[in-house]
């Protein structure tokens, strides 16, 4: 018989659009400050190496999550297996139910890895990478 598994709980995904919008907050504040011409090019530097720095953050966080529900995946798959062994005639129908979860479990996290790797897809490539 299958073990029962723990209801699957989504993970927050990253959540760059507001990282960005910070970003372009501050910006704005700073776009209305008298700075002379030296100055504001620093900070215009050093705003674009944190911008860059945080998209980096959220491409990992991405990527992590992908590679957490390719784990889970492998996982469940292990208990799978067990398909291998039933019979048509199984007198513990209870094991087919447990089984179809396990797929649907699969389903889920697939979608939610699906996801992940689409928002990595939209975010831009790293220049000079």
């Amino acid at each position: 018989m299958v073990s029962a598994m723990p209801y699957h709980h989504p993970h927050p995904a990253p959540e760059e659009p507001r990282d960005a919008a910070v970003i372009r907050r501050i910006r704005s504040v700073i776009d209305n400050v008298e700075l002379d011409c030296e100055c504001r090019a620093r900070l215009d530097e050093a705003l674009g190496r944190f911008a860059a720095l945080e998209q980096q953050r959220t491409m990992r966080q991405h990527l992590v999550l992908a590679r957490q529900h390719r784990e889970r995946i492998k996982a469940i798959l292990d208990f799978l297996q067990e398909v291998d062994h039933l019979m048509v005639n199984e007198p513990d129908r209870s094991v087919y139910a447990e089984l179809a979860l396990l797929f649907e479990e699969i389903s889920v996290i697939a979608t939610e890895g699906a996801a992940a790797m689409h928002s990595l897809s939209m975010l831009p490539a790293e220049n000079g990478r």
